[in-house]
């Protein structure tokens, strides 16, 4: 399968899998998906904000946290490994109000046998980034007693 192939069946799975789920409650969509880049979107609207009338700090959190493991995810042996998030810090550097719409980009950092470090950043419509974070994931063999 080519790589353009794949990467197509990734973001099909993705798609799937998001049914029933807090992405899909919040309008996230994954519009990239590899082992090397996740990116996803979101609109902003009153779903999203706190009572100042700005975006949440957790659903940022929420968005990187759904990349990053993604990422992690989709750099794995599926049948045999699982992931989960160990640790996730967020640095929010512009308040964003409804009608923007986000994209948050996860790279690899170190991808460990045991962990996957990302990058996410997070941008608004105009390309400005408005929260970076790092999230650390655990790479797991599936059947044990922690996964």
């Amino acid at each position: 399968m080519s790589d353009s192939a794949a990467a197509e069946t990734d973001l099909a799975m993705l798609r799937r899998l998001n049914s029933d789920t807090v992405m899909e409650v919040l309008g996230i969509e994954f519009v990239e998906a590899s082992g090397t880049r996740v990116v996803a979107t979101m609109p902003v609207d009153r779903r999203h904000v706190q009572i100042m009338g700005i975006l949440h700090g957790g659903v940022s959190v929420l968005l990187a946290e759904t990349v990053a493991s993604t990422l992690a995810y989709l750099g794995i042996d599926r049948d045999r490994q699982t992931v989960f998030g160990l640790e996730i810090n967020a640095n929010h550097l512009r308040p964003v109000r409804p009608g923007a719409r986000l994209t948050a980009e996860a790279t690899p950092i170190h991808r460990g046998k045991t962990t996957v470090v990302a990058q996410i950043v997070i941008s608004d419509e105009r390309g400005r980034t408005v929260s970076v974070s790092r999230c650390t994931n655990a790479v797991r063999e599936r059947g044990g007693t922690d996964g």
